[in-house]
Parts: structure tokens; sequence; C-alpha cells
């Protein structure tokens, strides 16, 4: 599944300043006495509003940490002002500011003009902090103030996705295309928690659906490619992942996944082909290291194998595949020490065929 890209709804109104003078220069005749010069004040009211709408502007130029600064100027003039309050959360929020954030959605909760999106946004925030539970619960109240919000939904069922309730995630993606049916993200993820669930045929649809709606998601070819190759349709695998490289030329996971599919076909040569194209793409892709170096493996290139194994271990220093695999390359260049020793780092790290391979050691 894709990194969905948190939306978040500012609210951008501008309001108009009611009664104000259209100058501070107008002249006014008293009698038959020489023209003098009036001094406009503005009214705390007004001058809020003109902080506030100057915010807004920052907002919509990406200026946050000057939008901060207007919505404070509003709130110091008009205290109990949720919309400012609202827009200086969605900027705090930008500005990674995600607890003061919160504070300030938390001062919303009494405005009903924008209690939908404060907790919309709020459960956006806590996602942002790794806080499942209380994201769910913020999506889940939202919904219940608006039960055709299918962005609600959707989001609520990546949360629900990340802590592996993939039934409940499918029910929210479904209810997501109910509120808009065109919604080729929700059918993409939906496609992915049928994958975890091994239903593959429905998961394909789904990609399928997400595709036709938006030629240009690739990261449906590349999960269609997934499921297809956990069917053991590992030529329409291969096809899939080309077309996601063909529409991303930099896609350096269809790469790794279409090297996958041409090992597992037994084409090592084209296997290494893929793993190398993705590494140049991202020098630090461990996984495309790893398994790079099984291909070699197979192509009876152990030193190659090693290296690559090393290369990968270099990256990510608890990878237990990458230990197991070194091990096993280092065993067919008679180096059996180096190999132990690779298999009893594997099987701390967690690899149970680590475990197998051990039973030779002394």
């Amino acid at each position: 599944m894709k990194t969905f890209t948190l939306l978040v709804s500012a609210a951008f109104v501008l309001l108009s300043l009611q009664g104000m003078a259209q100058t501070v220069n107008d002249t006014a005749k008293v009698g038959l006495a020489a023209d003098s010069v009036t001094t406009i004040n503005l009214m705390p009211s007004q001058e809020a509003e003109l902080a506030y709408n100057a915010g807004i502007e920052k907002m919509k130029i990406g200026d946050y940490k000057s939008a901060i600064e207007q919505f404070d100027e509003a709130i110091k003039l008009k205290s109990n002002w949720g919309k400012a309050y609202f827009n200086r959360a969605i900027s705090k929020k930008e500005k990674k500011m995600y607890q003061a954030a919160i504070d300030d959605f938390e001062k919303c909760l009494s405005t009903p003009d924008t209690l939908t999106d404060v907790y919309y946004n709020m459960a956006q925030v806590f996602v942002l902090l790794k806080n499942n539970q209380k994201a769910l619960e913020h999506f889940t109240r939202s919904i219940e103030l608006n039960e055709n919000s299918a962005q609600a939904y959707y989001y609520r069922g990546n949360v629900q996705f990340n802590e592996k309730k993939y039934k409940e995630a499918i029910d929210d993606f479904t209810k997501a295309i109910e509120q808009k049916p065109d919604f080729a993200y929700a059918y993409n993820d939906r496609g992915s928690a049928k994958r975890q669930l091994e239903d593959y045929d429905g998961a394909i649809s789904d990609y399928n659906k997400a595709i036709q709606l938006n030629e240009g998601m690739t990261i449906s070819h590349n999960n269609m490619g997934s499921a297809q190759r956990k069917k053991g349709e590992l030529q329409n695998a291969i096809d899939s992942y080309t077309k996601a490289i063909r529409a991303k030329s930099d896609n350096y996971l269809a790469y790794n996944n279409r090297g996958s599919a041409r090992f597992d076909a037994g084409d090592y040569k084209g296997a290494v082909e893929d793993f190398s194209a993705a590494i140049k793409i991202k020098g630090d892709y461990a996984y495309a290291f790893n398994n790079r170096s099984a291909a070699k493996f197979k192509m009876k290139d152990y030193m190659g194998a090693v290296d690559d194994a090393t290369k990968a271990i270099q990256i990510n220093s608890e990878y237990a595949a990458a230990f197991l695999n070194r091990g096993i390359a280092k065993e067919m260049l008679r180096d059996n020490k180096g190999a132990c020793l690779d298999w009893g780092k594997a099987k701390k790290l967690g690899s149970e065929m680590a475990a197998q391979y051990l039973t030779d050691c002394k």
C-alpha cells in the first residue's frame, strides 16, 4: 500500500471588513472652514479581521510561520475566534508543531461550524504522531458528524490497514467508494487489504479499477504485479511491473519487484539487471542488494553474492536475511567459520531458517 498524503483542508475563508473606511485620508468640510484631515481608527474586531485575512494569504503561499504570527495577532484581538484557532492549527501542523496544533484544534471543539473539520484534521495529526488509536477515535467522530465524507472513511481505512484490521479497512474503503465512485486510491488500497487476506482475484479486480479511473496510478500496476506473483502468474506480474516502470522510470520498487518475479521464474540474469537498476536509482536500498546477492548465488557468483550481502548489511545492520544469505555464499567459498558466524547473527536477529544451517556448525 500508498503513503496517503494526508490531505488537510484548511478553511480558507476571507472575511470582509464591514463598515471600514475606504481611506485614512478622507477629508471633511465643516461649514466654510478649510478642509481638515481626519484619522480613522480601526475597531479591534476590524484589526482582527485584517490579521486573519493576512494569515490566510500567507497560508495560500505556504508561508506558515508568518501565517501563525498573523493568527496570533487575530486571536489576541478576538480571543474566542474558532476559525482563527482552526487555521493556526493547520499552519502549526504544516510546521510539524503537532502538539501545539492539537491544542488549537481543541479550542475549536465548541465551534459548531468547524466541528467536523476539527475532528478530521485532529485525526490527521494523530496519524502523523503514529497514535493510531486516537486517529481512529477522531476519524470516527468526524464520520458521526458527516456520514458522507469519503475522505474520512478512506483515511480511517488506512489506519485500520496499518493496525492489520484488514476486514475493517475493506469496509471503510468500500464506504469511501460508495460516497465517491471515482475514488481511485480507495480502490487501490482496498485491493491491498484484500491481498493481505489472500483474496488475490479481488485485489487484482480493485487494482484494475483504480487504473481505469486513473491511468497515472503507477502504484496500482506495481501492487497488481505483487498479487499476480502471489498467484504464481509470473509473466503477468512481470508485465504489470513493466507498466509501472514505463509510467515512472525511477520506480525502484517496481524494478526490485520485477527482479523478484524474474528470480522466481528462473531468469537470474534478468533479475540481476533489475536489482542493479533499483540500486542505481536508490543507492541505499538494502533489499535490492540482498536480492541481487541471492540472484548472483544462483548464477554461482559466490564472491559477488558475499559482496552484495555485505553491502546490504552495511546499510541495515539488523538485516537477518542478508546475514543468512552471506553465510550460505561463504559456505560455498569454503569459509565455514565465517558462514557459521553469519548464521549465528541471523538467528539472533530472528531468522528461523538460520537455526537449520547452524546444525552443521561446531
